[in-house]
C-alpha cells in the first residue's frame, strides 16, 4: 500500500517504493500537489511525478535507475554528419539554429503532443504550469532545434546543482530531438554535470549510451551532484570548436 500525500506531507523513504512483484515497480506515493516546492524536494530526493490523465499525481522512484553519463553519449556516423551540417549552417546562413530556453513551454507542449506509438500523454496543463513555475524561477530549462526560423525538435528537464533531470523530446524532422540532446551532452558534460537522471529504462535511450544502474548507486551521486552551484548562463557550446 502507497502513502498518500497531503500538501504539507513529507515523501515517505525510498524504501518503501513497490518492487518487482508488483505491477508497478518503483511507485513511492500519490497525491500532494505540483508545486515548485513539492517538484524540487522530490528531485533532490530521486523522485519523479508520472501518471496519467484521470490518475492522481503519481510519485516514483525507479531500481534500477535508468542514467547517461554526460560522456558515455553515442553519436552515429549519420548523426554526427547531420550535427557538422547544422554547425557550418549556423556559421553561415543559420538556417539551423540551437538554442537554450527561448521557448520553453512551446516545447513542453510540443512534448505533449501525440507520438506514433500511443495517442496518450502524460504532460498534461497543469505537469505544464508546474515544470513553466520551475523554468521562472531557473530550474528548469529547454533545449531547441530551429529550422527556417521554426522549431522542430527539443528536449527539457531540471537542472539542480551538477544533477540534470532529463524529462521529456520531441522530433518534428529526422534525428531532432538526438540533435538536441547532443547539445544538451556537450553544455552540460562541459559544465560539469556527469550524469543525465533518464529515470525509465526505453531501448531508444539504451542505444544512445543509457544504462540502468541500481537506486543505491544513483542516490550516492545524487546527493554529492545537489550540493554543488547553480549554472546560470545556459548557452549552446560549439560541438565543432576551430
Amino acid at each position: 500500500m502507497i502513502l498518500w500525500l497531503e500538501t504539507d506531507t513529507p515523501f515517505p523513504d525510498l524504501s518503501h517504493a513497490l518492487g518487482e512483484k508488483h505491477g508497478t515497480p518503483g511507485l513511492l506515493a500519490a497525491g500532494a500537489d505540483l508545486s515548485p516546492h513539492r517538484l524540487l524536494k522530490a528531485y533532490r530526493h530521486g523522485i519523479f511525478p508520472w501518471f496519467s490523465e484521470g490518475q492522481p499525481i503519481l510519485w516514483w522512484s525507479t531500481d534500477p535507475r535508468m542514467v547517461l553519463q554526460t560522456d558515455h553519449f553515442r553519436i552515429s556516423r549519420s548523426l554526427k554528419k547531420t550535427l557538422r551540417k547544422i554547425h557550418d549552417s549556423t556559421q553561415t546562413d543559420r538556417q539551423w539554429q540551437i538554442r537554450f530556453d527561448f521557448a520553453f513551454e512551446h516545447v513542453m507542449h510540443a512534448c505533449a503532443g501525440p507520438r506514433r506509438d500511443s495517442q496518450c500523454t502524460w504532460i498534461s496543463d497543469d505537469i505544464i504550469a508546474g515544470y513553466s513555475a520551475l523554468h521562472r524561477l531557473g530550474y528548469a530549462h529547454s533545449v531547441e532545434v530551429w529550422l527556417d526560423n521554426k522549431l522542430v525538435g527539443g528536449a527539457y528537464g531540471v537542472s539542480i546543482g551538477r544533477m540534470f533531470y532529463g524529462e521529456s523530446m520531441f522530433s518534428r524532422v529526422t534525428d531532432a530531438s538526438k540533435i538536441a540532446l547532443a547539445y544538451l551532452v556537450r553544455f552540460l558534460h562541459q559544465n560539469g554535470i556527469t550524469m543525465i537522471d533518464c529515470q525509465q529504462e526505453t531501448p531508444h535511450l539504451a542505444s544512445l549510451g543509457a544504462a540502468p544502474i541500481s537506486r543505491d548507486v544513483f542516490m550516492q551521486h545524487l546527493r554529492l551532484a545537489i550540493n554543488y552551484p547553480q549554472i546560470h548562463d545556459w548557452q549552446p557550446i560549439d560541438l565543432f570548436p576551430a
